[in-house]
């Protein structure tokens, strides 16, 4: 069975996101084994400088790092990834199954973004839209895509 990980910086402090992702665990379990680690984000300064914004993200990059298990397909979230249709990162999660990797992890960024070190470090690099989303949000929206990923590989009518 593929194994997702998701690693993504803050806690969830919305009770309604929190249901959201706790649905969407239970529907996956079935198609993988899925697991989220949380790491903390750094509290960012108003006004900050650049300098302390990319120290921000450098401390929140050896956070998620310290997740990443060697052999881990990483996908990074960033805003100037690829853009997949439901059906592409399908069949994108299928051919790494195919090809035998079945150990995939997502990165979701804290509000600053992704440090360089982890974007490097990834794979592949996967764009959901131009628009700029809440972390928390994101979370929900990448679990809700992965389960119609699965969906779709299962021939399930959901996806439609």
């Amino acid at each position: 069975m593929i194994k997702i990980t998701i690693i993504c910086v803050g806690k969830i402090k919305e009770s309604f996101f929190r249901d959201a992702i706790s649905e969407y665990q239970k529907r996956l379990s079935k198609f993988c084994n899925l697991s989220i680690v949380e790491v903390a984000d750094e509290k960012t300064p108003d006004n900050a400088s650049p300098a302390t914004e990319d120290l921000i993200r450098k401390k929140e990059a050896e956070r998620i790092l310290k997740h990443v298990k060697t052999g881990t397909y990483l996908i990074g979230l960033e805003i100037d990834g690829k853009m997949l249709d439901s059906k592409e990162l399908a069949s994108h999660i299928d051919n790494l199954s195919l090809s035998g990797k079945s150990d995939i992890g997502f990165v979701i960024g804290g509000s600053l973004g992704l440090d360089k070190s982890v974007t490097s470090a990834c794979d592949y690099h996967l764009s959901f839209s131009k628009m700029t989303f809440p972390h928390q949000l994101m979370r929900v929206v990448l679990l809700e895509q992965i389960y119609r990923a699965f969906k779709i590989l299962a021939n399930e009518p959901y996806h439609k």
